[in-house]
């Protein structure tokens, strides 16, 4: 991981994001003190499947106290 002072990044960002584009991490430095990491996007897609999956068990056995989502939306286009 390179290191570079806080400093340099003015002049220097337009070369630093080019580098973490293609894959290095950059740790950007303050009076000696890690202050900041330029790391690149993470490249896995999420698992859309498992997410939805999740959101289902987390609505099972949960209830909306005796109220309908129409009623709750109803109620608050009142305000």
């Amino acid at each position: 991981m390179t290191t570079v002072v806080a400093l340099e990044t003015d002049t220097h960002l337009p070369q630093l994001v080019e580098r973490v584009a293609q894959g290095e991490s950059i740790t950007i430095t303050q009076h000696g003190r890690p202050v900041a990491v330029l790391v690149p996007p993470p490249t896995e897609k999420p698992d859309v499947d498992a997410t939805i999956q999740k959101i289902l068990d987390f609505g099972k056995g949960r209830s909306l106290g005796g109220f309908s989502i129409r009623n709750l939306v109803e109620e608050g286009r009142r305000f």
